[in-house]
């Protein structure tokens, strides 16, 4: 069955967070993606509302296995679905996380620049932010080992935030990088909760590596959240999962979610994850072939028409990160010109930490043309800034 990925639903008008912005302007910022959700997801959707009663919800055993057969089949992990608790969000799930297995004032380690909700989890909770930077060199980022050893070796150090692909560079950790990682954790009795939401948007021709998968005993150290969300376009819903093999671990973790009330399914949570994870693989694949397509316009474009920016390469997500350290000193100031002369809504880096004060983060998940209207704006923008300054 052909999918339309070149048709945008209208969204202004509808309460979005990414379309609430002032006519003319073109919002590719929050990870949300401008195509119209998987039929089959639709489909599941219109038979829950066809029951014509909204009361509350349990979690069938069928949540789990859906997400233990979804595993197996596109990324060779073997999962118990017993293993699986539903949570609403994963941020919920960190936030959870971070006050069962922490204490006030404990380090909680990321590696940065990464997803900047991540400090939120962390800073609200009175816990204290322990950044190891990433790399840069050559145009490519890559862990500082040396130094994330020696923040996971902190007396006070009992928690360490990974993100698997990793938002905003893109990054897919190779499993040699990963079993490193683990082990460090294992060594400095650090547990390791892994945010793989992104895995599904791999690009093609590149292999995500589960957490999971490494050995048992990093398995057992390891909290994995996933959800259908991101790599089908349901965020609103808020339907996530857990998956925690250690039994004592996943004990804890199921206590502090229910206390927080983030283990309770909406009316529609259940259905639309069972309908993506049983039903969605073939939409999944048009997509990431459709996002290959837009990846290749933005890179090609950047590299005939503005040789200022640097797209970094990456092997995951729809989430381009641009440097523009040759642009500018601020992205910050960058991103604020770039709107107020042509209208696109683009996110500036320095939010996500580390050395992303030179980068900007462009969500090009949209029909074609969209991204090339986006494009001609950005250069418009790019080529304007100099007399701004």
């Amino acid at each position: 069955m052909p999918f339309n990925f070149d048709q945008a639903p209208q969204r202004q008008g509808t309460n979005s967070v990414k379309w609430d912005v002032a006519p003319g302007e073109l919002p590719m910022w929050v990870a949300d993606m401008d195509f119209a959700v998987a039929p089959v997801i639709k489909q599941a959707l219109q038979q829950r509302l066809d029951q014509d009663t909204f009361g509350y919800n349990e979690i069938p055993a069928s949540f789990g296995e859906s997400i233990a057969r979804w595993w197996q089949q596109r990324h060779q992990l073997t999962l118990a679905p017993e293993w699986v608790l539903f949570s609403t969000g994963v941020i919920p799930s960190i936030s959870s996380t971070v006050r069962k297995l922490t204490h006030p004032g404990d380090n909680v380690v990321v590696l940065s620049p990464v997803y900047n909700i991540f400090y939120n989890s962390i800073r609200n909770n009175q816990r204290t932010i322990l950044t190891s930077e990433l790399r840069y060199q050559a145009g490519d980022y890559e862990i500082d080992f040396a130094d994330l050893e020696a923040k996971l070796a902190q007396a006070n150090t009992s928690l360490l935030i990974f993100c698997n692909p990793h938002n905003p560079i893109g990054k897919v950790w190779d499993r040699a990088t990963l079993k490193r990682v683990g082990e460090l954790c294992l060594r400095y009795q650090v547990v390791i909760l892994s945010d793989e939401i992104h895995c599904d948007l791999t690009h093609p021709g590149h292999s995500y590596v589960p957490m999971l998968s490494l050995t048992p005993e990093i398995a057992a150290n390891t909290i994995m959240c996933v959800s259908a969300t991101k790599a089908f376009n349901i965020a609103g819903i808020q339907t996530s999962a857990l998956v925690i093999p250690d039994p004592r671990l996943r004990q804890l973790v199921d206590r502090q979610i229910n206390t927080d009330e983030v283990a309770e399914p909406n009316t529609f949570a259940i259905q639309a994850a069972e309908a993506a994870f049983n039903h969605g693989g073939p939409w999944l694949d048009s997509l990431n072939q459709y996002l290959a397509g837009n990846r290749q316009l933005l890179t090609d474009f950047i590299r005939r028409e503005l040789p200022q920016v640097r797209l970094i390469a990456s092997e995951a997500t729809y989430l381009a990160w641009l440097d523009c350290q040759d642009v500018c000193a601020d992205s910050t100031d960058l991103a604020s010109f770039i709107r107020q002369e042509t209208g696109l809504f683009l996110t500036a880096g320095d939010v996500y930490g580390g050395n992303g004060h030179q980068f900007l983060r462009w969500n090009y998940a949209c029909p074609r043309a969209r991204l090339q209207d986006g494009l001609e704006r950005f250069a418009q923008a790019i080529h304007a800034y100099p007399d701004h300054q």
